[in-house]
């Protein structure tokens, strides 16, 4: 065991702390750990395999999933996120983020490595507990493996603990295809063995079979393989447990899925098969300042592309629909799909960015919103293209700091489904009835019109194209859209202008003296200068620090 996971076992009570993936478990995160740990003295007891797999639970991506959003083209940070600089194709191979997540992954990954060559030495107090455990971090460990993989391709397959000298240290990439079979043959040892019920009480957060085989769907339909993502994603929905979060009003559960009434820890929430938990006053976020913050730029703004890819509420796109209206910025949210407002702030919503875009004196209600901001004075919320997001936002949050306690959902049913339907397509075998039990389950829970093959068709609307659709609305904002753009090989949209509102809407974006960029047909444009190289740019190059280390490793094309 390496130095670094000896201080992360001597630190253990900050970091099952900090992990409150068992946020529920009173008694477990008032266990008090040993004050000096080694391998002699560890390994021993149930107890100390809970606490080093809540440690390893402690490092799986919270806030940092939603900020992957930034690379795609649904949303940028105005200043110097460089997830930001990576989505649009402008970044060196010594870019800080390309070597940071290399690290990070593999950091995590050893501590996996040396739980799972250690655990059986524990006593159990309660049976079968080290093999459910050492599954709990065998997901774990794959869930890390799948970002890397989809960042670098080939990576090292590393499954065991390695030190200074051991020769293992200078071996090549592991071709991405035996990767990913080992990935999944992990998967399905782990869900042998895992419990199918939701994890509650004291197991709250922990992972469980849904969730093994929620992530082997991702990682298989990822790599192409559908037909053992569609498999994965049936035996999810087969398990029986899962079911769409509804608090029985069609305009508001989406969004309050989002909000603390829809946390794992309230009991309501059926629907999240992985997350990660925060609990007041013990670990908490920031990602409704972020996307609110009441006196600079917001951190998250959607962009045109977001806006227009909402259907209309006849099922039909905004190109094809009578319905559809864009002479004025409030006409754009009307006849919409239901999701559109559940995530994209509109007039006269509740907002916590205070002033607007109204001169403050004629702002008699700065809770409320009405017109997006574009200068900043320190006064209220600015955006760089003129539309908000409301969905991870809790409006009191906003004036203060990293004070957000809502969950950070990394698989939810709704992505299963998703998957499933997908899966189906790609193999030729999608029907009617797939789609009745997959997607228009996510329309009926808003009450959108269905996805129907025979409109689809009345309507010359490709059917890919909508199942694409579909997952983008759904999962907005949750940090998926980069890796679907790049497995879907449509590159080209992240090396387009980031646009936003149209000009003719605020005079000033057109005003003598402005700054503001607009486009050719009248939008204002946000960022530029973005470029996609094919087949450079669908993979991250291996960071330089790590070539300088171990030059087998070679670099991907294009780098």
């Amino acid at each position: 065991m390496n130095s670094n996971m000896k201080n992360a076992l001597k630190k253990i009570t900050a970091c099952t702390l900090g992990a409150l993936m068992l946020t529920g478990c009173s008694d477990f995160l008032d266990r008090t750990p040993m004050d000096e740990i080694v391998d002699e003295t560890y390994w021993k007891t149930q107890q100390q395999l809970e606490m080093a797999a809540t440690a390893i639970y402690s490092r799986v991506k919270a806030k940092n999933f939603v900020d992957m959003e930034n690379l795609g083209e649904n949303t940028m940070w105005p200043t110097t996120n460089q997830y930001k600089d990576i989505g649009s194709g402008v970044f060196p191979v010594t870019q800080p983020t390309v070597d940071n997540e290399w690290r990070n992954m593999y950091r995590d990954i050893r501590e996996c490595n040396a739980f799972l060559e250690n655990y059986q030495t524990a006593s159990e107090t309660e049976p079968g507990a080290k093999e459910r455990l050492a599954a709990e971090v065998r997901v774990i460990r794959a869930l890390a493996y799948s970002f890397l993989v989809s960042f670098y391709g080939d990576v090292p397959l590393i499954i065991k603990t390695l030190n200074p000298g051991d020769p293992e240290l200078m071996d090549p990439r592991t071709p991405r295809e035996e990767v990913i079979d080992f990935l999944l043959a992990d998967l399905d040892a782990a869900a042998a063995v895992l419990p199918a019920e939701i994890p509650s009480g004291e197991n709250l957060g922990r992972v469980s079979k849904g969730a093994a085989l929620a992530l082997k769907a991702r990682i298989a339909l990822t790599e192409q393989r559908y037909d053992v993502a569609e498999e994965a994603a049936k035996a999810v929905m087969d398990l029986g447990v899962y079911e769409l979060y509804s608090n029985g009003d069609p305009a508001t559960s989406y969004w309050e899925l989002f909000t603390d009434a829809g946390k794992l820890a309230n009991g309501n929430n059926k629907e999240t098969i992985f997350a990660r938990l925060h609990k007041l006053d013990v670990i908490m976020h920031n990602l409704s300042r972020e996307i609110q913050v009441p006196d600079q730029f917001a951190r998250f703004v959607p962009t045109r592309s977001v806006v227009e890819s909402y259907l209309c509420s006849d099922g039909l796109p905004i190109e094809k629909s009578p319905l559809y209206n864009d002479d004025t910025y409030e006409s754009v949210f009307e006849n919409r799909d239901p999701r559109m407002r559940q995530t994209i702030l509109a007039p006269g919503d509740t907002w916590g960015g205070r002033y607007d875009g109204r001169p403050v004196a004629e702002n008699p209600d700065p809770t409320v919103f009405m017109v997006p901001k574009f200068s900043q004075d320190g006064q209220g919320s600015v955006t760089t293209t003129g539309y908000y997001y409301k969905k991870y936002v809790d409006p009191g949050a906003v004036p203060t700091y990293n004070r957000d306690d809502n969950d950070i959902h990394h698989i939810r049913y709704a992505e299963v489904l998703l998957t499933y339907a997908e899966a189906k397509l790609e193999q030729g075998t999608l029907t009617q009835a797939d789609l009745d039990i997959s997607i228009n389950l996510l329309r009926d829970r808003v009450r959108m019109k269905r996805m129907d093959l025979a409109f689809l068709a009345q309507h010359q609307m490709d059917v890919r194209e909508e199942i694409r659709r579909e997952r983008r609305v759904e999962l907005m904002l949750e940090g998926h859209r980069y890796f679907d753009v790049r497995r879907w090989r449509e590159g080209e949209r992240l090396g387009r202008d980031i646009e936003g509102v149209k000009a003719e809407w605020f005079p000033q974006l057109t005003a003598p003296g402005s700054s503001f960029r607009i486009s050719e047909d009248g939008h204002l444009v946000a960022q530029w200068n973005r470029r996609f190289e094919d087949p450079k740019n669908y993979l991250w190059p291996v960071p330089q620090p790590q070539l300088d280390r171990n030059p087998n490793l070679g670099q991907n094309p294009g780098w």
